[in-house]
């Protein structure tokens, strides 16, 4: 029986994802080969985004998303190929290495607040491996400002936090290191759609009012490419479709596998 996501067809070349991301480029990837112990979960896998650009990965459960975000970040082993920020190789940094030294910063899908300390302590524990504790301090201080709703619960537990803003105390722990690419590992998951909205919000404000690349997986796959400037469709580790959100989100085989339609 041919396997359901073979319609999608040849998988787009370099020069296709590059047309994408014209300018600018911050973050490439380039015939990465990548995966757990000695299993090979990506295959050959290229990825380019612009700065202040965003970027949704979509695609059915194991074909790889996930597993994109680890190998940026470094909790991948990486089999071939090569990661590049600006021109400069990361493939074999440390996550420390990443987060401190090239500003990548990496929220999980699960919900990783420490429920019995404050939301303030949760919040400067983005900052654990600053040189300087006075720096984080004044970041945190900046997130107060600017997020009332984490301001009014700063000396509360983090445990009397909604879904909602839950997840935006890891979006904000994850900016005390004042990263410039933000790696989303399902922002929506396990939120009520009012919180789902407001996640994308506050992703989209620090695209385009703090100028973050932003490098999401959404199991939502209409949200994602709704909020997204471009997107990767993965199959079985490989790209099998690239474009803007919006034309994917028009493409009638990406409609009839992942949007429901």
């Amino acid at each position: 029986m041919a396997n359901q996501y073979e319609v999608l067809g040849k998988a787009p070349g370099l020069e296709e994802l590059n047309k994408l991301s014209p300018n600018d480029v911050h973050l490439t990837i380039r015939g990465l080969s990548a995966g757990y112990g000695k299993m090979e979960i990506l295959h050959n896998f290229d990825l380019t985004v612009s700065k202040a650009q965003s970027l949704c990965l979509i695609g059915p459960n194991g074909a790889g998303k996930s597993t994109i975000l680890h190998s940026i970040y470094g909790f991948t082993n990486i089999f071939d190929g090569k990661i590049e920020i600006e021109g400069n190789e990361i493939t074999n940094l440390t996550p420390a290495e990443k987060l401190s030294k090239v500003g990548i910063a990496y929220i999980l899908q699960d919900n990783s607040v420490f429920p019995d300390m404050t939301v303030e302590e949760n919040l400067l524990m983005g900052g654990y491996i600053k040189d300087k504790q006075d720096e984080a301090y004044e970041e945190a201080e900046r997130i107060f400002q600017k997020y009332e709703r984490l301001r009014n619960r700063r000396n509360q537990p983090a445990k009397v936090l909604s879904g909602g803003e839950r997840r935006l105390l890891e979006i904000s722990r994850a900016l005390v290191m004042k990263p410039s690419i933000l790696l989303v590992d399902e922002p929506s998951i396990g939120l009520e759609p009012r919180y789902i909205n407001m996640v994308f919000d506050i992703l989209g404000d620090l695209q385009k009012n703090e100028n973050k690349t932003i490098i999401l997986v959404e199991q939502n796959a209409k949200k994602g490419l709704e909020f997204a400037d471009i997107g990767y469709v993965l199959v079985s580790g490989q790209t099998a479709i690239a474009g803007k959100g919006d034309d994917l989100l028009k493409n009638p085989d990406v409609g009839r596998l992942f949007l429901g339609g």
